[in-house]
């Protein structure tokens, strides 16, 4: 396997702690194709991301391979850098996520929903049907209800680049999710960050796998 290089971690944690709270009760509604934010959804094919994840005290690195599978669903598995694997997940074209593996010491059902969930919204592929659009006058908030809240997937007005992606609670953002540098279909960088606790993941693409 290449060796692990996350070159601009430290910019990453600059761009999170910088990241502000939304005041979403300022957000009005405006006009615009909800539809628009589709053309963020990373178009992965064979990825390697080298990749960091903190989780409380406990951290763990190595490589994160993303392959879309012929049938259009998404495979996603990490290992470190000796091939042990932490996790095989795979996310169905029909929105259906699935364990294929998780390793025993992580396999409690909150982490599991939790991983789940914030891949999906690496993914982006949300259900546009009940979306509003919204605007704080400076940016565009394509916002779309979840289980405790909304998913707010946010870009500059004119929807043309994709500022960061926000689940949130009644008032503030709880994940904050970022995706930049996209080159052929698929961010260089990833930034995954929990604001109310310790779990913060962080990926940086290394080069185009092979089979």
């Amino acid at each position: 396997m290449p060796s692990l290089r996350l070159n601009n971690i430290g910019l990453v944690t600059l761009l999170l702690l910088g990241a502000c709270r939304t005041a979403y009760k300022s957000l009005q509604p405006a006009t615009g194709d909800a539809a628009c934010i589709q053309q963020f959804a990373p178009h992965f094919t064979n990825n390697l991301y080298s990749t960091q994840v903190n989780v409380l005290s406990h951290h763990l690195s190595g490589l994160l391979f993303c392959k879309q599978m012929p049938d259009s669903s998404v495979r996603m598995v990490f290992a470190n850098e000796m091939g042990f694997k932490f996790f095989d997940f795979e996310y169905t074209a029909q929105g259906t996520f699935i364990k294929h593996y998780l390793f025993h010491k992580m396999d409690k059902p909150a982490v599991v929903k939790t991983l789940q969930q914030d891949f999906e919204l690496v993914l982006l592929r949300p259900d546009l049907r009940q979306a509003q659009v919204l605007t704080d006058g400076k940016y565009q908030y394509v916002a779309i209800p979840s289980e405790k809240g909304r998913r707010y997937f946010i870009t500059d007005k004119d929807c043309r680049q994709l500022v960061r992606i926000e689940k949130s609670s009644a008032r503030k953002a709880v994940v904050i999710v970022k995706m930049w540098h996209y080159q052929n279909g698929t961010p260089d960088s990833i930034s995954i960050h929990h604001t109310q606790f310790k779990f913060n993941i962080a990926l940086q693409k290394t080069q185009q796998a092979t089979d």
